[in-house]
């Protein structure tokens, strides 16, 4: 990837520079996006705030299906939604020549899944409480509690790799393919490789926001016979 061009080596050629160069440009493109679908909302919606309420529909219905109910969807909205747009924008801005994918860099995955992390730790706390939340770390079965509590510790810690890698290495992977398919043959093989890491660019998106359901389900909805 060093040998392609971007156009934030005509300000600073460091990794570093080129990594907040591209993250400061994917929040600057959600941000222009809130600003123009909410700049003239109207009753039967049109345009990009058509788009925008097609894309949280979605994730609400996502939420609704994994959560088992509208009202914690709905309050998670917001933190999947965000999540949502900052992936599929860094991973998108790879395949645009001269830019690179914020997620390509484990500075932003490991950040994005240290604040799922967290977070989901931090509902199942306040919904539940300090002892009933770790109380299902120890299983069903007292005797065996010892053994369970250690095991769901690294469950939830191999969360974190998993969330941060599994996009990272997808991400990256997309970079390099996309280089090799550009340097070999630049005019029409990377036409089909564009729609494939599009597809990509969605997919990495919808698990990281599923899976972040996922984990904010399985840390606030209490169940009676656990």
């Amino acid at each position: 990837m060093k040998d392609l061009f971007l156009f934030s080596s005509l300000i600073d050629p460091s990794h570093t520079f080129s990594y907040f160069f591209h993250l400061a440009l994917v929040a600057l493109i959600a941000i222009i996006i809130a600003k123009i679908s909410t700049r003239s909302m109207q009753l039967v919606p049109r345009g990009m705030q058509n788009l925008s309420e097609a894309f949280l529909e979605g994730v609400l219905s996502m939420g609704n299906d994994t959560m088992g109910n509208e009202k914690s969807a709905r309050k998670y909205l917001p933190l999947v939604a965000t999540l949502g747009i900052v992936v599929f924008f860094s991973n998108i801005i790879g395949i645009i020549p001269g830019f690179h994918a914020p997620s390509a860099s484990l500075n932003l995955t490991l950040s994005l899944a240290l604040i799922v992390f967290v977070y989901y730790h931090f509902e199942g706390i306040r919904t539940q409480g300090v002892v009933k939340y770790f109380a299902h770390f120890m299983g069903p079965v007292k005797i065996l509690a010892p053994l369970m509590f250690p095991i769901e510790i690294v469950s939830h810690i191999s969360r974190v790799i998993s969330l941060s890698f599994r996009l990272f290495g997808n991400i990256k992977g997309d970079d390099l393919f996309l280089a090799v398919i550009l340097a070999l043959v630049p005019y029409i093989a990377p036409l089909p490789a564009y729609v494939l890491l599009s597809f990509m660019a969605f997919l990495q998106a919808f698990i990281f926001m599923i899976l972040t359901y996922v984990y904010l389900a399985g840390a606030t909805i209490v169940d009676e016979g656990h």
